[in-house]
């Protein structure tokens, strides 16, 4: 496999250019499909999150696989190529393998050490397999990330660190306006992000929790399992001024909640206040989606006070750092060159099958032949000949077959199996029944990627 990673994260591109970016879920599927039907890609999964979109493609040709799926990602996306292309980073084969274990331990989270970001890995798989795009090879990259995802969470301390996107904006709105606890909170939305907020809000102990959704029966669902209430989609901005907090993560295109429906919310709330002798707090505002669901504006508004994904990105970079990262990064180094190995490995197993394979053939054609030729040999005495001709071969390919699969462990280990295909005179057509695909050597890193590529890659092709 030839592991190329293209994509573009809040570590590499604005949030409100990743914003412009972000997919729905059909431009999801589409942009999969499409990847996967390239002309240089045989297989490929999309990890597509609120902060982050990126490919990963089994690809047969470096340069032609970046240039190709750039195109895709801006066509499915609709930011110009242009100008998304300063802000792609592309990783290939130990580099890109390295950059997925990373995600998959929440060290490139905007929040380090978040471990919702291992349930998105696990959606990304599934999608890739329900459409049938991922094979071999990157089901088994998956599946090793999820590993050492769960490897470096329960090994070390990065969850200490750690907080998913949801507590940690909580934490920001509490720092504002005082704790949760006790607070009236509306929650628009019922998928995973929004599902876990409200999850979070009632653990924390807030004093009315309502849920509103534009599938009635998703909200109905959501708050049947805490207790909460919902509200008709359509009363989500008369439902505002009786809230103290309103989380929002819809997955919606555009806009969910406008500045003056925010605005009309405040007044309401401030005609109110004399009457029921409520504190003079604002209304607290938590947009958790990629596109925002809240109208940027309201961050002017007096009387609201809204954290965004581009607040939180800001608060985020300013958190220190966990003393345990380095302790996930020392596993992910490891966990990086053990599955390169064992892949590289992998790549000769086909080739020494093929050997051994032709030398079973070669033992059975000599011993038709002695029978031939010594009709009158008896059994016990063929057998036993059968059985030495079976060892002095079984004894002459021990050594270099277990020695090159040795080799075959280490960089440029393919060129091993290519060697011992030539040495043998290996039928290419043997190789490729063992393996299920056509034998081929492993294509050579690529030379320094061009000038726009260089840009993308961060210094991630090698």
């Amino acid at each position: 496999m030839s592991l190329l990673v293209i994509g573009l994260s809040h570590r590499s591109t604005p949030v409100g250019l990743l914003e412009r970016a972000s997919l729905a879920t059909d431009a999801r599927d589409k942009l999969l499909r499409a990847a996967a039907g390239s002309g240089t890609v045989s297989e490929a999964a999309l990890l597509a999150t609120c902060n982050r979109i990126e490919l990963y493609t089994d690809v047969d040709k470096f340069h032609a696989g970046v240039a190709e799926l750039s195109t895709l990602l801006a066509e499915h996306s609709g930011v110009g190529l242009d100008e998304l292309t300063p802000h792609l980073y592309v990783h290939y084969e130990d580099r890109a393998v390295h950059h997925l274990f990373s995600v998959a331990c929440g060290l490139d989270s905007m929040v380090v050490g978040e471990g919702q970001i291992l349930g998105q890995i696990r959606d990304a798989l599934s999608l890739a397999q329900e459409e049938h795009t991922a094979a071999r090879g990157l089901n088994e990259l998956f599946q090793q990330a999820l590993r050492v995802g769960k490897r470096a969470h329960s090994e070390t301390g990065i969850d200490r660190a750690g907080q998913s996107l949801v507590s940690f904006g909580l934490d920001q709105v509490a720092a504002a306006t005082g704790p949760v606890a006790g607070k009236r909170v509306l929650v628009v939305g019922a998928g995973s992000m929004s599902s876990l907020a409200a999850a979070t809000l009632d653990r924390a102990g807030v004093a009315d929790l309502a849920v509103a959704n534009r599938t009635p029966e998703r909200a109905e669902r959501l708050a049947a399992g805490l207790g909460a209430r919902t509200v008709p989609f359509d009363r989500v901005a008369a439902a505002m001024a009786d809230a103290d907090l309103v989380v929002s993560c819809t997955g919606a295109a555009g806009l969910v909640i406008g500045a003056e429906q925010v605005e009309a919310a405040v007044r309401a709330r401030a005609a109110r206040r004399p009457a029921d002798g409520g504190p003079d707090t604002p209304l607290a505002l938590l947009d958790l989606a990629m596109p925002r669901d809240i109208d940027a504006a309201v961050h002017s508004l007096d009387g609201a006070h809204l954290v965004d994904i581009e607040s939180l990105a800001d608060a985020a970079a300013d958190q220190p750092g966990a003393v345990d990262v380095d302790a996930v990064r020392r596993i992910v180094a490891k966990e990086v060159d053990a599955f390169g190995a064992a892949q590289r490995a992998a790549r000769i197993t086909p080739t020494v099958v093929a050997l051994r394979t032709m030398a079973s053939d070669v033992v059975l054609s000599e011993l038709e032949r002695l029978d031939g030729r010594l009709p009158d040999l008896d059994t016990r005495s063929r057998a036993e000949i059968a059985q030495t001709v079976r060892r002095v071969v079984d004894k002459l390919l021990h050594a270099p077959t277990v020695r090159v699969k040795q080799l075959a462990g280490e960089p440029g280990g393919a060129s091993y199996a290519e060697a011992l295909r030539e040495l043998f005179d290996l039928d290419p057509s043997t190789v490729e029944a063992v393996s299920g695909a056509p034998a081929q050597p492993s294509p050579a890193q690529p030379a320094q990627p061009a000038r726009a590529q260089v840009a993308a890659a961060k210094g991630g092709a090698r």
